[in-house]
C-alpha cells in the first residue's frame, strides 16, 4: 500500500494545503460520512499502522506488518496528485527522480507516504 504518513513535511501539507481532513489525534477508525476524496481522514493509516499497532494486531491476529518505508513523492506533488494541474513538464520527470533518491535517507522528515506491506501470517 502507499498510504498518507505523518512527517515534519507531510504535516504541514496535510494539514494546510490538502483538502481532505487530517486528523492524528482521532480515537475511532471509522470514516465520517461524505463524498470520495472529501471526507476521509488523511491519518488513518498512520493511527492504524503505527499508533494504535497493537490493537491493531488483536483486532487482525491473521495479520502482520512487514514494512513501513516512509517515502517522498515529490513528482506526485509536482504532478499535481489526484486534483490539481500538473507543475511540471513530463521532460523533468528524470530529474525529480534523481532528488527524490538523493534525498531518500532523510525520508522520515520530509516523506509524504509510506510504502507499507501488511500480509497474512504465513503467506510469503
Amino acid at each position: 500500500m502507499i498510504e498518507p504518513w505523518p512527517t515534519a513535511w507531510s504535516r504541514f501539507v496535510y494539514r494546510r494545503l490538502h483538502h481532505e481532513p487530517y486528523d492524528e489525534a482521532a480515537r475511532e477508525w471509522t470514516l465520517p460520512s461524505g463524498g470520495p476524496l472529501s471526507a476521509a481522514n488523511g491519518a488513518l493509516p498512520w493511527i492504524v499502522l503505527s499508533r494504535d499497532r497493537r490493537r491493531f494486531q488483536q483486532s487482525c491476529p491473521e495479520l502482520e506488518v512487514i514494512l513501513l518505508q516512509p517515502i517522498m513523492p515529490f513528482r506526485y506533488l509536482l504532478s499535481g496528485g489526484v486534483s490539481l494541474r500538473g507543475l511540471m513538464p513530463s521532460s523533468s520527470t528524470g530529474f525529480w527522480r534523481g532528488v527524490e533518491r538523493a534525498l531518500a535517507p532523510a525520508s522520515a522528515v520530509l516523506g509524504m507516504f509510506v510504502f507499507a506491506i501488511v500480509r497474512k501470517r504465513g503467506s510469503r
